[in-house]
């Protein structure tokens, strides 16, 4: 497989404290990449990164061998990235389709000029009815968000994110906040996206499911990678069972646990 995005030495400052240090993996096209680590790790600073949010003082970020370097976030959507948040915020006063069928349009919306020949917008809604369905949550399609349960509301957001028609889909903790069906069923959903084509990056602290599902893991610590390789071997490492875990006994059962 080749690399639909490389990341090459970044490093970010925050106030001079360094966020992300030298940081460099590629993510081959069709992959599914568990990017993990603890807290305060620097796993979401690096998808500002890539989604220009965070300028990096140093490094770069290639898409399909372009350098995204220097462009906003908007023109690197079209380019063909995608992200999933962590804490969902859709329109709280549209429908779930409309939600969708809005980020389905965004294209058309990017000007006011296209905007105002393109006043129809059946595809759009025909798209946002086949990603709720696809997302198992259509029957709740012409719903408000503000009465929908976390487990509706994370597939709203990955809908959402499909709807922009991604090359290269970014999860930031997608599981959070799921109990253990739903999360299981969650990731189901993204392993069949992600066959379907999709390439994904997904930040996840549910190491029961990354383990499952991602066909490789980079972990960083304090800002540095420290692995990079094959989920079983990576959690069978020293380095990342003291970084990622501590090394105390409790620890221990937890990474033997969600490698069983």
């Amino acid at each position: 497989m080749s690399a639909l995005l490389s990341v090459g030495a970044v490093t970010v400052l925050f106030d001079g404290v360094t966020a992300v240090s030298d940081v460099s993996f590629d993510v081959r096209e069709g992959e599914l990449l568990g990017l993990i680590g603890p807290n305060g790790a620097g796993k979401t600073t690096m998808l500002r990164v890539i989604t220009g949010v965070v300028r990096p003082a140093a490094g770069s970020v290639l898409l399909e061998g372009r350098s995204l370097d220097g462009l906003p976030t908007h023109l690197r959507i079209r380019r063909g990235l995608s992200l999933s948040q962590q804490i969902v915020t859709p329109f709280r006063d549209m429908s779930l389709l409309d939600n969708v069928a809005l980020a389905a349009g965004a294209k058309k919306t990017a000007s006011p000029v296209k905007a105002l020949f393109h006043l129809r917008r059946e595809r759009e809604l025909e798209t946002g009815r086949r990603l709720l369905a696809r997302l198992g949550i259509e029957p709740h399609a012409n719903e408000s968000p503000k009465i929908q349960p976390m487990g509706i509301l994370k597939r709203l957001e990955l809908a959402r994110a499909l709807a922009l028609a991604p090359k290269l889909l970014l999860l930031d903790e997608p599981l959070a906040g799921l109990n253990s069906k739903e999360a299981r069923l969650l990731a189901d959903t993204i392993t069949e996206i992600n066959r379907g084509g999709i390439t994904v990056i997904m930040i996840e602290h549910n190491l029961g499911e990354v383990l499952r599902v991602c066909h490789r893991l980079v972990v960083l610590d304090n800002g540095a990678k420290i692995a990079d390789g094959e989920p079983a071997a990576v959690m069978n490492n020293a380095t990342v069972r003291a970084a990622y875990l501590g090394s105390g006994a409790a620890a221990q059962a937890e990474v033997h646990h969600a490698a069983s």
